[in-house]
């Protein structure tokens, strides 16, 4: 008799308990678990470098609050619990030895989305029938992080197919908002996000096709930073539609402090790691484009409303106020417009379905399992287009990203004549939300488009006055009803709950030195 979907899924999270158990018993006497709540990276790595921590202690104190974030959330896929404890102990020996940390990373705790390759381990995207068939080397941008010296714990959970803002698989199951069980922590980067919230890792990393780092580090109140595609290896990492160029998707890091995000950047680029990975854009850390942002009066755009779903009234609050705020410390504050939104997102979900859903179709036909509703959905939206049609598609995308840099370059400040040098937005119309109310990413997915650099950092919460302010606007569309709806509806609940709300900054191509440093400032602005 054939085994069913069933039972594999009961052995694969059979064996997942194991490994959780066994760690859950671990002697945890004399162990500082406070050192979890060191949100920075700087700040524990000279810790661990002066022999004031040990890298083991770090990583059992990690262990223990990763266990409980996952009973918590349901964040946890992969557990590598044990082989961290052993990573860890190199790391002191090294030390002991030489006298010195192996890297900046020293004994760092890490996570990483259930898309990169760890050798001995499945990388299952969510896909059934990707369990049970370990990967035989670890991905490109393992091996530079522990090169650097970072302690990789475990990965972390994700939606079936990694194409949706949510979190949710039939192999994994759920995963729930620390702040409620009710609602989502966002996609596809969720597990990962709602890990690093509850202090279970350090430093998170994810990947980014339509708005899955920022999205998730909005809703969870997380530093979350989308490269340009071309800017940090993918080579090892997993993906749905693997092969497309089209569109592609980008790592990132997402993180509790933003100059833990400055640094696994430098750190990482510095390894230069074009030189592991073909797809990767041979341009080293710029340092002085980072120290010209940060001390410069900035000319910024803004994008309050993209014209298709309006955010919700704490969404648009925050960034009102931050844009106040940075008119008053002096810099010039141009109106952005968006224009040419409505055309790139509608050759980005073109993009989606010009397979016909064929390579999603088969990964979840290859394991039985069922199809969450988005994804059933999505692979059943249209039919596959011919070569000649995708030809054409394509042709479409870059007339609009060149539309796109002509209308970057001709948006000038009345005041002084000068481009903007970011643009400021919301990352979603909303913040976290109850399960399976995501609808509208075009906030986010417009930037992947373009392939330009976005920053989402945390800016606010939602408060109980927010329910006062007058929104009771005609829906524009069935996406602004739905979104009305939400508001309507919930909008009590987020703000008894002080929901994180995030901002977003955008950049262009290849410019995170510069988004990371605007980003700094405006971080200082907001604390």
């Amino acid at each position: 008799m054939a085994e069913t979907w069933q039972e594999k899924v009961r052995l694969k999270r059979k064996a997942q308990a194991k490994a959780l158990a066994a760690a859950a018993n671990a002697n945890l006497q004399g162990i500082d678990l406070s050192v979890v709540d060191i949100d920075d990276i700087p700040t524990l790595a000279g810790l661990i470098a002066s022999g004031e921590l040990s890298s083991e202690a770090v990583t059992k104190a990690y262990i223990d609050k990763a266990i409980k974030a996952h009973n918590q959330t349901n964040c946890l896929t992969e557990i590598l619990f044990s082989d961290a404890l052993a990573q860890a102990r190199q790391l002191d020996e090294y030390l002991k030895t030489h006298g010195t940390v192996l890297g900046p990373l020293h004994g760092i705790p890490v996570t990483l989305k259930d898309q990169f390759n760890v050798k001995g381990y499945d990388t299952t995207l969510g896909y059934l029938g990707r369990a049970f068939k370990p990967a035989n080397e670890d991905a490109v941008l393992v091996k530079m992080l522990k090169k650097l010296g970072a302690v990789a714990l475990a990965k972390t959970n994700l939606p079936q197919s990694i194409m949706w803002c949510e979190t949710d698989n039939p192999l994994w199951g759920l995963t729930t908002n620390p702040s409620s069980s009710e609602y989502t922590p966002g996609g596809s980067t969720g597990g990962e996000a709602a890990l690093l919230n509850l202090h279970g890792s350090l430093l998170g990393w994810g990947t980014d096709l339509g708005g899955s780092v920022r999205i998730p580090s909005s809703m969870m109140g997380l530093y979350g930073l989308k490269p340009t595609f071309s800017r940090l290896p993918y080579h090892g990492a997993a993906v749905s539609t693997d092969g497309q160029e089209h569109v592609p998707s980008s790592v990132g890091p997402l993180a509790r402090d933003l100059s833990s995000l400055t640094l696994v950047m430098k750190e990482l680029i510095q390894l230069e790691p074009w030189k592991l990975d073909a797809r990767c854009a041979p341009v080293p850390w710029r340092a002085e484009i980072y120290e010209e942002f940060k001390l410069k009066p900035l000319t910024i755009g803004v994008l309050a409303d993209d014209g298709v779903v309006r955010p919700h009234p704490p969404m648009s609050r925050v960034l009102q106020s931050l844009v106040r705020n940075l008119e008053l410390n002096g810099h010039d504050i141009v109106e952005w417009n968006a224009d040419l939104h409505a055309e790139c997102i509608q050759v980005m979900d073109e993009f989606y379905t010009a397979d016909g859903g064929e390579d999603i179709r088969r990964e979840v036909l290859d394991g039985g399992e069922p199809f969450i509703p988005h994804v059933e959905a999505l692979v059943n939206k249209g039919q596959p287009i011919s070569v000649f049609d995708y030809w054409q598609l394509n042709k479409r995308k870059f007339e609009l990203q060149q539309a796109y840099l002509e209308k970057w370059d001709g948006i000038r400040s009345p005041k002084t004549g000068k481009q903007v040098d970011v643009v400021l937005t919301p990352p979603m119309p909303h913040t976290a939300v109850p399960h399976r109310s995501c609808r509208w990413v075009g906030y986010t997915k417009i930037w992947n488009v373009l392939d330009y650099t976005a920053l989402v950092l945390p800016a606010g919460r939602v408060e109980s006055f927010d329910r006062e302010t007058p929104w009771n606007h005609l829906p524009r569309n069935a996406l602004d009803e739905h979104n009305l709806a939400l508001w309507s509806q919930a909008g009590d609940n987020m703000a008894e709950l002080g929901l994180p709300v995030g901002v977003q900054i955008v950049g262009r191509k290849l410019e995170e030195e510069k988004v990371l440093a605007i980003g700094s400032i405006i971080k200082c602005l907001l604390d």
